[in-house]
């Protein structure tokens, strides 16, 4: 796997274009796993119920434009498009924008920098024998705080709509998307 990435990274000059590298997501619930070591074996083991996509049962919405289906098949890199709360873990060169500091601790980190990404013209392309998988562990204390807090919320939307507004400062009209589909969604 990382063997591979480490080919898509030349193979996909990342080092001279704008491209974010999508690594498909996967979890189990078992606190113990023998890690897969073929796509062929993580396929068996998504099959089995041992693996799942990357929070599928919570927020779909944050890793579905990877498109598992396609992915399933995929043999080779093949581009995605941006979508409202997109989160995938993704290889990116260096000099890429930085995640915005408003967001610590729980929530639109990882959206935040996808959206940006995005807006500078980042394509997006899934590698197609690449993945991760996440362990469960125990709750953070930011997540316990966003789950139990409303204040934290608040703020939070507060943060998220001060980002919208600087995003639609710096970007303008292409910047009009994002607005409009967090109020879709």
């Amino acid at each position: 796997c990382f063997s591979f990435a480490r080919k898509s990274v030349i193979q996909l000059d990342l080092a001279n274009t704008k491209k974010a590298l999508i690594v498909p997501a996967f979890e189990t619930l078992r606190y113990r796993l023998s890690f897969p070591k073929s796509k062929a074996e993580l396929l068996s083991m998504l099959d089995m119920g041992t693996l799942f996509t990357f929070r599928y049962h919570v927020w779909t919405k944050g890793h579905a434009p990877t498109n598992f289906a396609k992915w399933r098949t995929a043999t080779t890199p093949y581009r995605v498009e941006w979508e409202a709360d997109f989160e995938p873990y993704v290889v990116v060169r260096k000099d890429c924008p930085e995640y915005d500091r408003r967001f610590v601790g729980f929530g639109w980190n990882k959206v935040a920098h996808i959206m940006e990404l995005d807006a500078q013209e980042y394509e997006f392309t899934v590698l197609p024998n690449a993945y991760m998988i996440h362990m469960p562990h125990a709750p953070s204390f930011d997540i316990t705080k966003f789950r139990s807090n409303k204040q934290y919320r608040i703020c939070l939307k507060t943060l998220k709509e001060e980002f919208q507004q600087d995003m639609s400062r710096h970007y303008g009209f292409a910047a009009l998307k994002y607005l409009t589909a967090e109020n879709n969604s």
